[in-house]
């Protein structure tokens, strides 16, 4: 079953021409070619957190493979979700569906289902697709929707995708904004806290951080299993290589949205 786009033109630009432009812009002329094994990338609209997903995938290689694993904003389909076939589409073109693979984390798990409906209308991975696209037109990956943070869930995916992913050239990538809606001293005094534990790659401290907290970062099951796969794959510390929020656009810091562009090496 193919995605048609859901959020082009609201979240970032539906002519294929202006979304090259741009995402130039945020990717900048000096692109690298690190290889990294997980990756953090926000997904508001690009005005927004385009210069901090941009700042990360501009710096590192996208392999022929990649898993992102994004939050389920809707509610709607199966807690662990994962679309199973098919092609998903952008303005700059589409995505294959890795089938096979996505078969092996359906069959070894016992929480990921094969489900459409929880991505029909999600965009959090739909959002940095097009950033993965810029650097390599013919990656074919896996998308996995979570609305959970519940921890047995989190371990069992990190065990699965580890499994079944072992000794592959696989890019991860959770996507996940921070701070939702507070004003930016807060946000960010807070957020601080909370990326120290994903620097120190100890997931387990960042999740208990977040729920002692009461935070709003809503990719926090993505986080955490990209985390420790990070970890499993050789990385030993987490960088922070961006961190904005939406007041630079809005100039209302007030009452911002805050995003954290990390890669684990």
């Amino acid at each position: 079953m193919d995605r048609k786009e859901f959020v082009s033109g609201r979240f970032y630009p539906s002519d294929p021409a202006e979304l090259k432009k741009s995402l130039s812009k945020y990717l900048g002329e000096k692109m690298g070619d690190a290889s990294v094994p997980c990756v953090i990338l926000p997904h508001a609209g690009h005005i927004y957190s385009g210069k901090t997903a941009g700042a990360v995938v501009g710096k590192i290689r996208i392999p022929d493979t990649v898993i992102i694993i994004g939050p389920n904003h809707t509610g709607n389909g199966e807690t662990v979700s994962v679309y199973p076939e098919g092609k998903w589409h952008t303005p700059l073109g589409y995505s294959v569906i890795d089938t096979d693979l996505a078969q092996a984390i359906i069959t070894d798990s016992d929480n990921a289902k094969a489900d459409t409906l929880a991505h029909q209308s999600e965009h959090s991975i739909e959002v940095v697709l097009p950033f993965l696209q810029m650097k390599n037109k013919y990656f074919s990956f896996v998308p996995i929707s979570m609305g959970t943070t519940n921890s047995s869930i989190i371990e069992e995916m990190i065990e699965t995708l580890y499994k079944v992913t072992k000794d592959r050239d696989i890019l991860f990538v959770a996507s996940s904004d921070f701070t939702h809606y507070e004003p930016e001293y807060t946000a960010k005094a807070r957020d601080k806290i909370a990326i120290n534990a994903l620097k120190d790659m100890d997931w387990e401290l960042f999740l208990q951080i977040v729920k002692d907290k009461e935070m709003s970062i809503c990719g926090v099951a993505p986080i955490c299993i990209i985390t420790e796969l990070a970890k499993r794959m050789g990385a030993t510390s987490g960088r922070l290589l961006s961190y904005s929020n939406s007041g630079e656009m809005s100039h209302d810091f007030s009452n911002v949205v805050t995003y954290a562009g990390i890669a684990f090496k």
